[in-house]
C-alpha cells in the first residue's frame, strides 16, 4: 500500500557525488504518491560531476522513476533549480507534459499560499562570493567523506550511523548564525510575495516552524539527515525522516528486504 499526499518536497539528493543515498529515495517514493512532487534544487550535483563527481546506475534509476510517475502516475513533477544544478539556466523554463522546470514556483495550497525556492539566491555566500561557495564545498565534501568511512567502522562493531558533518556544523556558531539569517531573509520573501509561507532547501536543515508569523519549511536533503517535506489532503505539513519510516515499516511486518535498502551504517531497531 502506498501512502497518498497531496505534496512532497525533496531537495538536496546531490546525484553525482557517493554520499547521494539515490536508492534510498527511489525506494522512499514507491511507496508514497502524491499530487505534485517538487524537486527543490541540487537533485543534481553539477559542481561535483565537473570535478571528482560519479555518475551511477542508481542515479540513472531515479529519474527513470521520475518519469513514470508523470505517465503512469499522472503526478505533476516541478523542478527547481538549485546552486549546484545550475546548470539548469541554459533551459528554463521548460515544460514537458506534466514535468517543468523552473527558477521559483508558487504552491496553493488548501488554505495557504507558498513561495518555493531552493534557497541559494538568498545566501549572499553562494551568490555573491561563489569562490568561498565552492571553496567550502570542498570542506563539505571531505566531512562526508571522513562520514562515510567513520561509519564504515561503527557499522562493524553493530554502531548506529552517526552524522560527523552535522555535528561539526551544530557546534560552529558561525554556522548557527548563518542559519538565522537565512531563514529570516527566506521569511521577508514570503512576506513581500504575499505569501502564508516559505519552503526551501539549500542548508540542509529539515524545519518547520513559525517566524514572524510566516510558516519557515525545511525540506532538509538526500546525503545526511534523509528527509522528506510532506502535505496531507488538510493542508497538513510534516517532515518524514526515512530511517524512521524504514523502522516503522519493519514494525509493521514489511518484507525482509528493506533491509537492503538501507543507508550504510543505519541499524534497525528490532521489537
Amino acid at each position: 500500500m502506498k501512502t497518498f499526499y497531496k505534496t512532497i518536497v525533496l531537495s538536496d539528493i546531490h546525484l553525482g557525488i557517493k554520499a547521494s543515498k539515490a536508492k534510498e529515495v527511489v525506494n522512499f517514493l514507491k511507496h508514497h504518491k502524491c499530487e505534485t512532487l517538487i524537486l527543490n534544487g541540487d537533485i543534481i550535483d553539477g559542481w561535483q560531476l565537473r570535478k571528482s563527481g560519479k555518475w551511477t546506475k542508481q542515479h540513472s534509476n531515479f529519474f527513470k522513476h521520475i518519469i513514470s510517475l508523470t505517465s503512469k502516475n499522472k503526478c505533476r513533477i516541478v523542478y527547481l533549480r538549485g546552486n549546484h544544478d545550475d546548470f539548469l539556466e541554459e533551459i528554463m523554463p521548460l515544460k514537458i507534459g506534466n514535468f517543468s522546470i523552473k527558477k521559483y514556483y508558487v504552491h496553493y495550497g488548501v488554505n495557504k499560499k507558498y513561495f518555493v525556492t531552493h534557497g541559494d539566491l538568498f545566501d549572499n555566500v553562494t551568490t555573491k562570493l561563489k569562490w568561498i561557495a565552492k571553496l567550502g564545498d570542498v570542506g563539505y565534501t571531505f566531512l562526508l567523506w571522513l562520514n562515510r568511512h567513520y561509519n564504515a567502522y561503527r557499522e562493524k562493531r553493530g554502531l548506529p550511523y552517526f552524522s560527523v558533518s552535522q555535528m561539526v556544523k551544530a557546534k560552529v556558531k558561525s554556522a548557527v548564525s548563518f542559519i538565522s539569517d537565512y531563514e529570516n531573509e527566506l521569511v521577508k520573501v514570503a512576506k513581500s510575495r504575499k505569501c502564508h509561507g516559505i519552503i526551501c532547501g539549500h542548508i540542509h536543515q529539515a524545519a518547520i516552524k513559525d517566524i514572524d508569523g510566516i510558516e519557515y519549511l525545511n525540506s532538509g536533503d538526500w546525503v545526511e539527515s534523509l528527509t522528506a517535506l510532506v502535505e496531507d489532503t488538510e493542508g497538513n505539513w510534516k517532515i518524514i525522516h526515512y530511517q524512521e519510516w524504514l523502522n516503522e515499516q519493519k514494525v509493521k511486518g514489511e518484507p525482509e528486504s528493506l533491509n537492503e535498502i538501507l543507508p550504510t551504517g543505519v541499524v534497525l531497531n528490532e521489537k
